[in-house]
């Protein structure tokens, strides 16, 4: 995959990902990462891109015309990249949406700033809108981030252990299980005895009931759309009892 950032401030983002699995990715040339700082194309003799907006109002809007501009150069290319804005009207980004942006040879994340960017560019010239949640962020290079990760890990080659990514939280929309390591008693308290014992059946019993009880407990709204099995509704019948549960969720 050929990821193309757009950002005013390309190395944020190229300092996040020279670490990691990601960075690892790159090195092994799984991913292409491409970092544009869309000034280049700017009129301005001081490199500004972005201007007071139409009608008043506080702050700055990230100009039309070298944005346009650098995404003519970007189409350009032998594959024309999915354009994504980070926008806090956009689509709730979730595993489902990393998984659909997985399956793109080639993506752009545009990073606003300011008061954002003309909506001009984002009606011609965008392909999704994505948000991270209901808050404001600076500019959309930590949301470019946190989305570049999450789709990277779907895509193989990238994760040193090609089981990792499938048992991760929401791959089967279910929250993670609960993980533990060495040593076996930690102050005093002693890591699930089964875990210890070897049989791998009940081990993936015991992960699947602690993730339908997690996911109950924890986010009530993902569990409402699941549609349990016979075996998945006893093993979380299981797990409130143990827990002695009584009530509603969280």
């Amino acid at each position: 995959m050929h990821i193309d950032f757009i950002s005013i401030f390309p190395e944020l983002i190229a300092h996040w990902f020279s670490q990691g699995v990601i960075g690892r990715a790159i090195d092994k040339q799984i991913l292409q990462f491409s970092y544009h700082n869309p000034r280049q194309y700017s009129a301005d003799r001081h490199g500004r891109i972005d201007d007071r907006p139409f009608g008043g109002g506080p702050g700055m809007v990230m100009q039309y015309v070298p944005l346009a501009q650098m995404a003519a150069q970007l189409n350009a290319q032998a594959e024309r990249p999915f354009h994504v804005y980070l926008s806090p009207q956009g689509m709730p980004f979730t595993h489902e949406v990393a998984a659909q942006l997985a399956g793109k040879p080639r993506l752009a994340f545009w990073c606003g700033r300011y008061e954002g960017i003309d909506q001009r560019f984002i009606d011609q010239h965008i392909d999704a809108e994505i948000s991270l949640g209901d808050f404001v962020l600076s500019g959309g290079e930590i949301a470019a981030a946190v989305i570049t990760d999450a789709v990277c890990r779907l895509i193989d080659g990238v994760l040193g252990d090609g089981q990792s990514a499938c048992q991760d939280s929401f791959h089967d929309k279910l929250l993670d299980h609960p993980h533990y390591t060495r040593p076996e008693i930690a102050d005093k308290i002693c890591a699930p005895e089964i875990l210890l014992s070897g049989n791998h059946a009940l081990i993936a019993r015991w992960r699947m009931k602690q993730a339908l009880g997690r996911t109950f407990l924890l986010r009530p709204d993902i569990f409402a759309e699941l549609n349990l099995s016979r075996t998945q509704q006893n093993l979380l019948n299981e797990f409130l009892a143990e827990t002695h549960f009584s009530g509603e969720p969280s």
